[in-house]
């Protein structure tokens, strides 16, 4: 069979190849041996941003090191949220997954551990919502005392469900940051360090967050 042959006329001209699309990111980090990370690993000090491109490029080792370096923040965050270390540890690895599958969505590589820490938190308000919606008259009826009525018991959680959907209506920062003060018991300082947001805006969020929930609430004071 005649093989072609390229022209190498004056007259012609070489058209560049076309870059070959990286392979899609899995849905989980996969790998066919541990990847061990050791004190002397090049990627330990490599800033946030590099190893955020690398892992969107399917390096399962940059994401390891990212998951090392930000996972025990994420996992108080969660923890104080939640009250539980044992639900915390499940919130962060459900968060380090659907952050696996979304890293074509990360903008700012550089803002990797903001973002991380908006996913963690979705989550543990996600798992607060369930335990809310697993929570039943009866099991709130034992451990009141026994002055509460079953009437009373009623009341506490209408009035309980009225605030979630008074928080649902919040825009999702102030959401967050009203739930790390008044449930978490998180100082101004530290929400705006997990969230990655100045000190006064913090405050100026749960302030407005405060005044919108004493509103929304007035029919059961």
């Amino acid at each position: 069979m005649a093989r072609a042959v390229r022209s190498s006329s004056p007259g012609s001209r070489r058209v560049p190849s076309r870059r070959v699309p990286s392979r899609p990111v899995p849905s989980r980090p996969v790998r066919s041996q541990e990847v061990v990370i050791t004190t002397d690993d090049p990627l330990l000090d490599a800033a946030d941003a590099t190893l955020a491109v690398r892992a969107r490029d399917g390096d399962v080792h940059a994401y390891e090191v990212i998951a090392r370096r930000h996972g025990p923040l994420m996992r108080v965050y969660a923890a104080r949220l939640l009250g539980s270390d044992l639900e915390s540890d499940d919130v962060v690895q459900d968060a380090f997954m659907t952050a696996w599958r979304r890293l074509a969505d990360l903008d700012d590589p550089s803002r990797v551990r903001n973002w991380l820490m908006r996913i963690v938190s979705n989550k543990a308000v996600d798992r607060l919502r369930v335990r809310r919606d697993h929570d039943d008259v009866d099991r709130l009826e034992v451990s009141a005392p026994r002055h509460e009525t079953p009437e009373r018991v009623v009341e506490a959680r209408l009035q309980l469900d009225a605030m979630w959907s008074a928080l649902d209506k919040l825009p999702l920062d102030q959401r967050r940051c009203w739930l790390l003060r008044e449930t978490a018991d998180y100082s101004y300082a530290d929400i705006a360090e997990a969230l990655d947001l100045p000190v006064s805006t913090v405050r100026g969020k749960i302030a407005r967050a405060r005044v919108f929930l004493m509103t929304e609430m007035e029919a059961w004071r």
